[in-house]
């Protein structure tokens, strides 16, 4: 909802002849509403800016949320909402601080009389209702975009690549393995190969709790993926129940070499190691 001229002018003026009792009693009242959680030096300076950005709008006429004379108190409503979002904050807890206002502006207008005081505290409040809405709509924006960032991140971390020694690397898997996470296995098996020059690669899936169809041919896609790379893999961690399985399924690993364990895999890779560097430096017989 809009303000015309008139009722921007009208709320203007109250906010301006009134704007250390408005800023001072908004203040007092999200206080109470967040139990202590913010500092009232921090929430006043928050305070201070949405009046003066309100201020600022309607004072240009025709108060509209969404027009581009009130583009700094969209800004400023955005900026308390990223905030409080990093802060833990809820969503209602954020659009009540401004929702606030609406006690402060009742408090103001009660003394006066007359319909044309009843009509502006109407409209007022449903532009304060707009700008609540806009505080939830931007807040939880920003508590997705954090749950996406910390899902990537736990991601990475549930897909570490470490180096064994000189020339091996290991991918050990734990849990579910879905598109989004074989993407980022295959992303740093990559990169780990490019940076390391490792030869050999040991993808581990004892933690792993089941294998299917779509899983097997996630990792055959990495087995590939590493190959065109110039390492071989080694797939460890094949248990009875997990092989039954992949039998059952009619899943086919050609010419991949796989291991029931960890140490299988690791004693396999020596002796791929140990060929390799017999063909490169044979012995001299005298």
């Amino acid at each position: 909802m809009a303000l015309n001229a008139d009722e921007s002018g009208r709320l203007t003026g109250l906010l301006s002849e009134h704007a250390e009792r408005v800023t001072q009693r908004w203040t007092e009242i999200a206080t109470a509403s967040l139990r202590g959680r913010l500092s009232q030096a921090e929430l006043r300076r928050q305070v201070q800016e949405l009046h003066r950005a309100m201020v600022e709008a309607a004072r240009v006429g025709g108060f509209d949320l969404e027009s581009e004379s009130a583009g700094e108190l969209r800004a400023v409503l955005a900026e308390l909402s990223r905030g409080r979002a990093r802060q833990g904050f809820t969503a209602t807890e954020t659009a009540v601080s401004v929702y606030a206002l609406k006690d402060v502006l009742l408090e103001l207008m009660e003394a006066s009389e007359g319909a044309a005081s009843l009509r502006d505290y109407v409209a007022f409040t449903s532009l304060v209702d707009q700008m609540g809405l806009f505080t939830f709509e931007s807040f939880v924006r920003t508590r997705e975009g954090l749950i996406a960032d910390q899902a990537e991140q736990l991601l990475e971390l549930s897909t570490p690549v470490v180096k064994i020694w000189e020339g091996v690397v290991a991918v050990p898997l734990v849990g579910t393995l879905d598109s989004a996470r074989a993407q980022v296995v295959m992303e740093r098996l990559l990169q780990t190969l490019v940076d390391t020059g490792s030869p050999y690669a040991i993808i581990d899936i004892t933690g792993v709790p089941a294998v299917d169809t779509q899983v097997a041919q996630h990792i055959l896609k990495t087995v590939v993926a590493a190959r065109l790379m110039g390492a071989d893999c080694i797939i460890s961690g094949i248990r009875p129940q997990i092989a039954q399985t992949i039998v059952a399924l009619g899943i086919e690993f050609g010419d991949i070499a796989t291991k029931a364990s960890l140490a299988d895999a690791l004693r396999h890779v020596l002796r791929l190691s140990g060929a390799a560097s017999a063909r490169r430096h044979p012995r001299r017989e005298f």
